[in-house]
């Protein structure tokens, strides 16, 4: 029992305190001083008033009269300067438009100048030296009656470099004038059509051994061709030394039977009866004796060419001797395609016979047939004689500068693009 009492008064004592603390508290509150605070909307107006005060006063020290005198001086000065400014535009004005008129001025006579010139150019083309200073004395007066009198702008004082710099101006137009004169156009003598696809242009010549002078104006000819030497016959050997020396491709005009047994295709040629051994034998002996050479072709030969065994044969010892055969495809039922892609081989196939007849209007009419398989396909080959030498290397000749300036290129057979896979 006595220990519930402490515990109560000790809760009162507690209770005391805290009522103590509350009322110390509240009475510091009261005690402290309270702060003044000025809204801002306050503070805006007094600095608008304490401004518009000031503002008044500066308005009522500026409109004294002894000011109004100053200020009046001032309008009177900035009068004058308006003025002055007005004067200097119409002045610039007037200087621009002297500029324009003395420009005009001077492209009517630069007109007048180029027209006497031309005229003159033209008289002097006709007439004879003798009359030259006559020309240009007329020109002095023309020149002056020309000049136009204008007394609105004031005349320019040209200066010594001026007068130089018109002078070298005017001979080198002269010079210009006389040295560009109009040339006549030259006109087509063949009407060739200009290249596509980069046509390319090979020419071989056949039946190369038989006659040496036939032979010299197909080596002159200003164009990389193709010649080829038939073998074992009286100039085989000088024809292929003259070939090689003059820069041209050199191949071996290479003798085949014929369809018909009754031709004879002359010394050296394979002919149907023959062995493997016996072909190879045959080929190896004809290219040694004009040999070296870049490749052979048949002569004749459409018996042999028609045979895929003796082809096959032969494209095997082309391929060996690292040099190419060239089908001249004088029998359509040629098996070379057939045997060259199953062997793997590639070849070349005439495209053109150009003098199978033998005149210039053939000729003519052939080579254009083959500038458009050119144009089709990017190359042409095509076979002349050397027994055209009458004839064909002179209108080659003449036909060149025309095909070069239409764009069409020249080749040999090994480097043209003719070749066949």
């Amino acid at each position: 029992m006595p220990q519930k009492k402490s515990s109560r008064t000790t809760s009162s004592n507690t209770k005391r305190k805290t009522s103590t603390k509350r009322s110390s508290r509240s009475t510091r509150r009261t005690t402290k001083k309270p702060k003044v605070y000025i809204p801002a909307y306050k503070a805006i107006i007094l600095c608008c008033v304490i401004i518009t005060i000031c503002m008044s006063l500066l308005l009522v020290t500026t409109l004294k009269e002894p000011d109004r005198k100053l200020s009046d001086a001032a309008i009177q000065r900035y009068k004058e300067e308006i003025v002055d400014s007005k004067k200097e535009t119409e002045e610039v004005k007037e200087k621009e438009a002297s500029k324009k008129a003395d420009s005009s001025k001077k492209t009517e006579a630069a007109k007048k100048s180029e027209a006497t010139k031309k005229t003159e150019t033209s008289k002097k083309a006709e007439a004879p030296k003798t009359d030259n200073k006559k020309t240009e004395t007329s020109k002095k007066e023309a020149s002056k009656e020309e000049a136009p009198k204008k007394t609105e702008a004031p005349k320019k004082i040209e200066t010594p470099q001026v007068k130089e710099e018109k002078k070298s101006a005017e001979t080198k137009e002269a010079a210009t004038a006389t040295t560009t004169k109009p040339q006549p156009e030259k006109k087509s003598k063949y009407n060739f059509p200009a290249t596509r696809n980069g046509a390319q242009l090979i020419f071989v010549f056949d039946d190369g051994g038989q006659n040496l002078s036939h032979l010299a104006p197909f080596l002159k000819l200003p164009f990389p061709v193709t010649v080829a030497v038939l073998p074992q016959i009286a100039h085989s050997k000088e024809s292929a030394a003259q070939v090689r020396a003059s820069g041209n491709e050199l191949i071996l005009h290479q003798p085949m039977q014929s369809v018909n047994a009754s031709v004879n295709p002359g010394p050296g040629a394979i002919k149907p009866d023959m062995t493997e051994e016996q072909i190879k034998s045959l080929l190896f002996q004809n290219i040694t004796e004009i040999g070296p050479i870049a490749g052979l072709n048949n002569h004749e030969g459409s018996a042999i060419t028609a045979d895929a065994e003796k082809m096959a044969t032969v494209l095997q010892f082309a391929s060996q001797e690292g040099i190419y055969f060239l089908d001249s495809r004088t029998n359509v039922e040629t098996k070379v395609p057939y045997v060259a892609r199953e062997l793997g081989y590639s070849y070349y196939e005439r495209n053109i016979f150009l003098d199978n007849e033998k005149t210039k209007e053939n000729a003519l009419k052939e080579l254009k047939k083959g500038l458009d398989l050119a144009n089709k396909n990017g190359s042409v080959i095509m076979i002349g004689h050397i027994w055209s030498a009458d004839f064909l290397p002179a209108f080659l000749q003449e036909a060149y500068p025309e095909l070069k300036a239409q764009g069409y290129t020249f080749s040999t057979v090994s480097k043209s693009k003719a070749r066949k896979n």
